[in-house]
């Protein structure tokens, strides 16, 4: 099933390996320049957690800051809500500038509506896994879903180690997504040695935040994330 394709990202699924710098990791009191600096060190697209220190332990920004750096960015905005309930924020995230809008699977009582919510506002929608949630979870919806996201460490904060354990379900939920035009996800301690990893086990797009913020050579962090993933587009992965 097919969303209505926003204007930054009509490619879909996305071919090669998609690299979104995870904006949690930035200077904060720069926002507006970091975000231009990795779009000019070659980011695919711009990864925005929201955080409400309820469903995570730690509250990070909201819908105003999306909204002042829309004008700032041509890059798609990849907006991972790890807030609950997650329904009552869609519109906001939407009308901010949002491309892609994703909600874990724990969101609300009823992820199959607030995936239609979603696809209803003309942004693709995505399904999150956290460590301790079984890939199945991503079933009911994935006629629904354009992206699934595993998450390969424990959201709340930055910084923190991979979890090897996570490998056997990207590649479980790559085998379940098989011919639909999902694009698969992974985020949490990415660097160019995990990259290898999760694009192995089936991922192609990869959220990275500290790996490309704290690198002194942004461009050549984001290059070597992408390397170990050279001619994924000819297998036909997302």
């Amino acid at each position: 099933m097919t969303s209505p394709a926003p204007a930054r990202d009509t490619s879909w699924p996305p071919s090669g390996t998609i690299i979104a710098p995870s904006l949690l990791a930035a200077d904060f009191a720069r926002l507006g320049d970091e975000t231009a600096d990795v779009a000019a060190a070659g980011a695919d697209w711009l990864h925005l957690d929201i955080m409400d220190g309820h469903f995570v332990p730690n509250i990070s920004f909201g819908p105003a800051v999306l909204k002042a750096l829309r004008g700032r960015s041509g890059l798609p905005f990849d907006v991972h809500l790890m807030i609950a309930p997650a329904d009552p924020y869609i519109a906001a995230f939407a009308e901010a500038g949002a491309d892609h809008i994703i909600v874990h699977a724990e969101a609300g009582p009823h992820l199959h509506r607030l995936m239609q919510l979603i696809r209803s506002m003309g942004k693709r929608a995505g399904v999150a896994l956290n460590p301790g949630t079984p890939a199945e979870a991503a079933a009911p919806v994935l006629d629904l879903a354009d992206l699934v996201l595993v998450m390969t460490v424990n959201p709340g904060f930055g910084g923190q180690a991979f979890l090897h354990d996570q490998l056997a379900k990207i590649a479980q939920v790559r085998a379940m997504i098989g011919g639909r035009a999902i694009a698969l996800e992974v985020d949490g301690g990415i660097t160019p040695d995990t990259a290898h990893l999760a694009v192995q086990a089936g991922a192609g797009a990869l959220v990275a935040g500290t790996a490309v913020f704290a690198a002194p050579d942004r461009a050549a962090a984001i290059a070597a994330m992408r390397g170990p993933a050279a001619g994924r587009a000819s297998q036909g992965h997302a």
